[in-house]
């Protein structure tokens, strides 16, 4: 959520920044509900004054006998009571009105953010290593899966529905490895604390981080006031909520695995084959909490953290930093990270690194104070993934296969999945 202040001061600059994101907001609608907030708690408290200097008088009056102007007196109070107490009515209306139409503004973007529509417009910053080379055509991941009985996509969508595959066998073994090497590499090379949370959050938490009212529709709903969370930024984020951090303390860095339910309800129909869309997903998430001067150097460390994970398994990718109108609609500045599939012959997003500023802050009402006795001020919070299984899955099974139909598995992953090699059934 935007500064309210922002509004008044500095409208341009909001309607610049949310042109350039290419996303429609209530704009305007904020401003006249601003207004009219702020004009009828003037006129609330004129009235409030009057009342006030009216009741004083009353007493004066009975005491100088003057009975008719003392009720006189008492009919006005409770008149100007009563308009008082409508006026407050009516301003906590607007207040829930002005709230709803703040929460669908999104966060302003960088100076740094390349100006574009889409994902073709993202920047270029580094790559890591090279594209691996093949004798004959790689298979893409769903092949060697299946030749390998890795994972179970008809089962998985008999058993529940297309996109919540089920890992067998070694490709058991490699996914709990992953997630294992993974939240390892993170907190004891990386030097996040490691949280696991509940894969169930309350609306509230869906609002302070921002996917909520915005991407509601996308979000598997488990109870009434319960929906099963998109990512573990959600309730990792939402630890603090409505707190105060010790300044001293910042910056805090967490890391989080947790599975991740998604309806990918605005991409149906891409990336259907495989592992490359999937509604149900473990990942590996990254949060920090820093001050606001600190949080871009902390973005570019986040993004190193999570080019580790792919340097360390030996997989090419490439940096891009992404364009205002792929961003979306939480971020000020977003690196996304790609890494390359040999056999699908593209690269594949596979974490996405964002400085949210104190957007999400603002909305969940964390702030940290930089000395006893100083005003609170908000956190810049950004979160990153490090990394997202099933793409990460798809390019190892991608990137190893060997010419004997085998997958060869990257160094660090072989003391977590328990062998060197994964073979075909029946082989050596």
């Amino acid at each position: 959520m935007l500064d309210r202040q922002l509004f008044r001061t500095n409208l341009e600059a909001i309607r610049a920044g949310v042109a350039r994101k290419h996303i429609d907001a209530p704009i305007d609608e904020v401003v006249r509900l601003d207004s009219d907030r702020r004009a009828l708690l003037a006129t609330l408290e004129t009235k409030q004054a009057e009342m006030n200097r009216v009741s004083k008088e009353i007493g004066k009056l009975a005491a100088q006998g003057k009975k008719e102007e003392a009720e006189a007196a008492k009919a006005q109070t409770k008149t100007l009571k009563d308009e008082i107490a409508a006026g407050e009515r009516e301003a906590r209306e607007i207040d829930a009105t002005l709230r709803a139409a703040e929460l669908l503004v999104p966060n302003l973007p960088h100076e740094s953010a390349p100006d574009g529509e889409g994902e073709a417009d993202n920047v270029f910053v580094r790559d890591w290593g090279a594209q691996p080379a093949f004798p004959e055509r790689p298979k893409p991941h769903w092949e060697v899966c299946e030749s390998l009985r890795l994972v179970d996509f008809p089962r998985g969508a008999k058993i529940a529905s297309s996109g919540f595959p089920v890992y067998t066998g070694w490709g058991a073994r490699l996914q709990r490895g992953l997630i294992s090497f993974m939240i390892d590499h993170q907190t004891l090379k990386n030097g996040y604390a490691e949280v696991y949370p509940p894969y169930m959050v309350n609306r509230a938490s869906m609002i302070g981080t921002g996917n909520f009212p915005k991407f509601e529709e996308d979000v598997y709903r488990a109870d009434d006031d319960l929906w099963l969370i998109p990512t573990a930024e959600v309730p990792v984020t939402n630890l603090y909520r409505d707190e105060i951090l010790d300044g001293a303390e910042l910056p805090l860095k967490l890391a989080a695995f947790s599975g991740c339910f998604r309806k990918e309800a605005g991409a149906a129909g891409k990336d259907t084959r495989g592992l490359l869309r999937v509604h149900e997903f473990d990942k590996v998430e990254m949060v920090k909490f820093t001050k606001p001067e600190e949080s871009y150097d902390e973005l570019e460390s986040m993004t190193r953290d999570a080019e580790s994970v792919l340097q360390a398994l030996g997989l090419h990718y490439r940096v891009v930093n992404v364009c205002c109108g792929d961003m979306g609609f939480k971020g000020a500045k977003q690196y996304d990270l790609e890494v390359w599939a040999a056999g699908v012959g593209r690269y594949l997003e596979i974490s996405s690194c964002s400085n949210f500023e104190a957007f999400q802050a603002r909305r969940a009402g964390i702030r940290f104070r930089r000395a006893q006795g100083e005003k609170p001020e908000f956190v810049h919070i950004l979160n990153g993934s490090g990394l997202a299984c099933p793409r990460l899955f798809a390019a190892i099974v991608e990137t190893f296969q060997q010419p004997d139909g085998s997958v060869s598995l990257p160094e660090p992953l072989r003391p977590y999945v328990g062998t060197d090699a994964i073979h075909p059934v029946g082989a050596g």
